[in-house]
């Protein structure tokens, strides 16, 4: 049994809430930090199904996709939906967390988990919502402890650049300063110019690390008052997307890979709009809802998009753009996370205080099928 911050700060690390889009409404929507957990259970929506099975199980906090609560409320009402499950979790001390528009985004979240089921090598980003921004230190330092202070900074979190870490420039020179009478210099005597074999160690880091970075800095440097510059950087480090562009192996026709989407993703069915004979290589792709970027898929050059929701005039705009598009549907371009998160947070868990229980959702199944004559 852990506390419910426990399990919050864990899927803080796997799904940041600063990743999401400032509409959405993620995190702890039901329940306290404080309140003890044993047993979760991580599903794509919140239903009476779902609050069935937590029960059933003895789950004490669900982890959902998709927030319970989504709007402000006005009222609440034990006859309807909303407000008789919100009753039944209460009563039943059912704390619930969301992970929406962040999961969306996250590395290893549910657009990295479609493209991997589709088999899409070379992944990139879609729809950018964010770019890190960047800032450069300079510091000086006596030769001596360059080291010292190059190992703290990066370990810290300084100088990452792509796949590359520990990234430091170098340049030897003389430091002069001169110690007024009531200081306690690391080197020299107070009044008395002095001068030094220093190194200049500039490095890259990420603006939001900054006051770590820096602590971590001056608790390493053996000067009383260490010498350093920090600067705004125009480069930007590490961008957020949500969606997903990637490479199919060997180029497919429409109607073949629209077959492979369907049975990577266990759905019933998907819809294809096809947009003539052009084979797919290039694919774009963005979970759940996502029509709106169909002109930014085909401006990147795809020859296909994957999504769902996608509505007549979507359709229209995508053949008339030249570019195939699937509609594999909401719930099927999302539910693979499910399993998936649920391995996640037990990865997460492990090494923690106290045990607990993950199970995932493997009932739901999409309100869509197909009557035919």
């Amino acid at each position: 049994m852990v506390k419910c911050q426990v399990i919050m700060d864990a899927m803080e690390r796997i799904a940041p809430r600063k990743l999401a889009e400032d509409w959405d409404n993620p995190g702890l929507l039901v329940g306290s930090p404080a309140q003890e957990v044993n047993h979760v259970y991580v599903c794509l929506d919140v239903s009476e199904a779902v609050i069935d099975a937590a029960i059933a199980q003895g789950a004490d906090m669900i982890i959902s996709h998709h927030p319970l609560i989504f709007r402000a409320m006005k009222q609440l009402r034990t006859d309807l939906p909303l407000g008789r499950m919100l009753q039944r979790l209460m009563e039943n001390h059912i704390a619930v967390y969301a992970a929406h528009t962040n999961l969306d985004i996250a590395p290893g979240g549910v657009n990295d988990v479609l493209a991997r089921l589709l088999g899409l090598g070379d992944i990139q980003d879609f729809v950018v919502t964010e770019e890190e921004e960047l800032e450069k230190l300079a510091v000086y330092v006596p030769r001596d402890y360059a080291e010292q202070v190059r190992e703290a900074v990066t370990r810290a979190g300084a100088g990452a650049i792509g796949n590359y870490s520990c990234c430091t420039f170098n340049t030897s020179g003389q430091g002069t300063f001169l110690p007024s009478e009531d200081t306690h210099p690391f080197i020299g005597k107070p009044g008395q110019l002095e001068q030094v074999d220093e190194v200049r160690i500039e490095t890259i880091l990420p603006a939001a690390l900054e006051r770590k970075i820096v602590r971590a800095m001056l608790r390493a440097h053996p000067y009383e008052e260490p010498a350093y510059d920090l600067y705004p950087l125009k480069n930007k480090g590490k961008s957020s997307s949500l969606g997903r562009v990637g490479i199919l192996p060997v180029p497919q026709r429409a109607e073949d890979f629209a077959g492979q989407v369907c049975a990577a993703l266990d759905a019933g069915h998907v819809r294809l709009v096809k947009a003539g004979e052009r084979l797919v290589r290039k694919v774009a792709l963005c979970s759940g809802s996502g029509a709106e970027f169909i002109g930014k898929a085909s401006f990147l050059g795809a020859d296909a998009y994957i999504t769902g929701d996608v509505k007549y005039h979507d359709a229209q705009q995508a053949a008339a753009l030249g570019m195939h598009v699937i509609d594999a549907g909401h719930f099927a371009t999302e539910f693979p996370v499910v399993q998936v998160l649920g391995r996640q947070l037990a990865r997460e868990m492990e090494g923690q205080r106290g045990d607990i229980a993950i199970t995932c959702d493997e009932e739901s199944r999409d309100f869509f099928s197909i009557v035919t004559r």
